[in-house]
């Protein structure tokens, strides 16, 4: 399994930036996939994720915010920003693993495959 994410940048508060990520390798036809971000100093947190059914789940701090999707077709996990604030400034991630239990979307324990992250950086 290999997951790339690019996206990632440079943007003003209240600004839009969509994050991609590129799946190779797997295979399994019942999933999860999710965006964690890391900012200095704190634990990696969830973000938002989806199954291989469609369903989504959000942190409520980007709840309205942000939108996770992902085109089957190109093997590629999308995640659009909008309304950004300074504090979600940090280094967001791609996960992957076999079907979880809902419970566990947003756990970084949860997954065991992992791209090597894009830098977003919301700042005037």
């Amino acid at each position: 399994e290999r997951l790339v994410e690019s996206g990632g940048g440079l943007v003003q508060p209240g600004g839009s930036l969509r994050l991609s990520c590129a799946a190779s390798g797997y295979t399994y036809s019942s999933y999860c996939m999710g965006w964690f971000r890391q900012a200095p100093g704190k634990e990696r947190e969830g973000v938002a994720a989806i199954d291989s059914d469609g369903s989504t789940s959000y942190a409520d701090s980007v709840k309205g915010r942000f939108t996770i999707s992902q085109d089957n077709a190109k093997n590629t996990l999308y995640l659009q920003m909008n309304s950004l604030k300074p504090e979600d400034t940090a280094m967001y991630y791609c996960a992957a693993d076999v079907r979880l239990p809902f419970d566990w979307w947003l756990l970084p324990a949860g997954y065991n495959y992992w791209g090597q992250g894009t830098q977003v950086t919301v700042s005037s």
